[in-house]
C-alpha cells in the first residue's frame, strides 16, 4: 500500500476544514497539490473518502470511518517524535499527568519538589481530572502517569498502590448533621443523597455502594453531578448529602463556604490511590517521575492514624 504519512495529514485538514482552499492554506501547498495527495491516499486505500460539489465538501460513511484510524496514527507518531527528542535529550522533556484533588494535596507537592531536585530540566504539565477522564486520556496517549482511585483491571497499565483514604460525607451548613462529628453509615438510609456516573470514578462509586450494602441499606440517590466543584455549590443550598475524599472533604469549606464534611463510620468507606502508567511506556521521564514519588513518600491520608 503506497500511502505516505502526508497524505494522512492532508486529509484529516480536509476533514478539519471541509473546504479545500483551507486545507491547502492550512498545510502552506497549494490546492492541485493537496488534491493530488488526496487522490493518492484514495488510490492505495481503493476507497472513496472525500466527495465535494462547487457548494459542499464532505466525508464519505468510509472516509469518517478512515478519519477515526488516522487521527490515532497522527497522534502517536507525534508522541513516537516527542519521545524520541527527549530521550536523546536525556533528563529533560515533559510528562504530562492527570491527578485528582486529593493527589493534587498530599502527593504532587513532595514529588514535584523532588523531581526538580533530581531532574531541573524535566517540566510536568499537569491536568486536574476524575478517574475515568484520566484512564482514557492515559489510554489514548494525552497522559503518561494517571493519579487515580482504584488499580485499572488492564492488562495494558501498571501501577503502584500509594495509600488509602478514607471517605467522608459533605452536607450544607445548615443541614442537621453540620454539626455532628461523626454519623454511622446507616443513617444514609434516611437522607437523600448526590452521587456521580460511575464512569467518573469506578472505584469510588462502587466503594460507596458496597458501604451501603454492608450496612444493610440502600441509598436514595435523588441527583447526579460530575463535577466535584459542583457538588459542593449544591449541597450548600439542597438538603443533600454528597460524598468526597477526607481530603476534599475537609477543604470542603474553603471551595463551597457553605459546607461541611463529616465523618462516616461504620463502616469508613475507603479508597485506594494509585500511580498508573501505560506498561508499554516509552517516555523515559515517566520512570524519573515514578523514582521521585517513590522517593518523596511514603504519604499519608487524612483521618487515618
Amino acid at each position: 500500500m503506497d500511502m505516505e504519512f502526508r497524505h494522512l495529514r492532508s486529509f484529516l485538514a480536509i476533514a478539519d476544514e471541509l473546504h479545500f482552499g483551507r486545507a491547502a492554506a492550512k498545510l502552506h501547498l497549494t490546492q492541485p497539490s493537496l488534491s493530488q495527495q488526496l487522490q493518492r491516499l484514495e488510490r492505495a486505500l481503493g476507497v472513496e473518502l472525500v466527495t465535494r460539489t462547487s457548494h459542499v465538501v464532505r466525508l464519505t460513511p468510509a472516509g469518517e470511518a478512515f478519519e477515526v484510524q488516522a487521527r490515532t496514527i497522527v497522534a502517536q507518531l507525534a508522541t513516537a517524535e516527542r519521545t524520541a527528542r527527549e530521550a536523546a535529550a536525556g533528563r529533560a522533556g515533559t510528562v504530562n499527568l492527570g491527578y485528582n484533588f486529593f493527589a493534587g494535596r498530599h502527593i504532587l507537592p513532595a514529588t514535584l519538589a523532588k523531581l526538580a531536585d533530581d531532574y531541573p530540566d524535566v517540566t510536568v504539565e499537569p491536568r486536574e481530572l476524575r478517574t475515568g477522564p484520566q484512564l482514557a486520556a492515559l489510554a489514548d496517549g494525552t497522559l503518561d502517569v494517571a493519579l487515580v482511585y482504584g488499580q485499572p483491571a488492564t492488562a495494558r497499565f501498571a501501577s503502584r498502590r500509594l495509600l488509602r483514604v478514607p471517605m467522608v460525607a459533605v452536607v450544607g451548613r445548615e443541614h442537621r448533621w453540620a454539626g455532628r462529628p461523626g454519623v454511622p453509615f446507616a443513617e444514609l438510609a434516611h437522607q437523600p443523597c448526590m452521587l456521580f456516573d460511575r464512569a467518573q470514578c469506578p472505584a469510588m462509586y462502587d466503594e460507596i455502594l458496597g458501604s451501603a450494602r454492608r450496612s444493610g441499606i440502600a441509598l436514595t440517590v435523588a441527583r447526579s453531578v460530575d463535577d466535584p466543584s459542583a457538588t459542593a455549590f449544591v449541597v450548600s443550598v439542597k438538603p443533600l448529602v454528597a460524598f468526597a475524599s477526607a481530603s476534599y472533604g475537609l477543604g470542603a469549606s474553603a471551595l463551597g463556604a457553605r459546607v461541611v464534611a463529616v465523618r462516616l463510620y461504620d463502616p469508613v468507606p475507603m479508597i485506594d490511590l494509585y500511580a498508573v502508567w501505560r506498561v508499554e511506556e516509552r517516555n523515559p521521564l515517566v520512570a524519573a517521575f515514578l523514582d521521585s514519588m517513590a522517593s518523596a513518600g511514603p504519604f499519608r491520608a487524612p483521618g487515618v492514624t
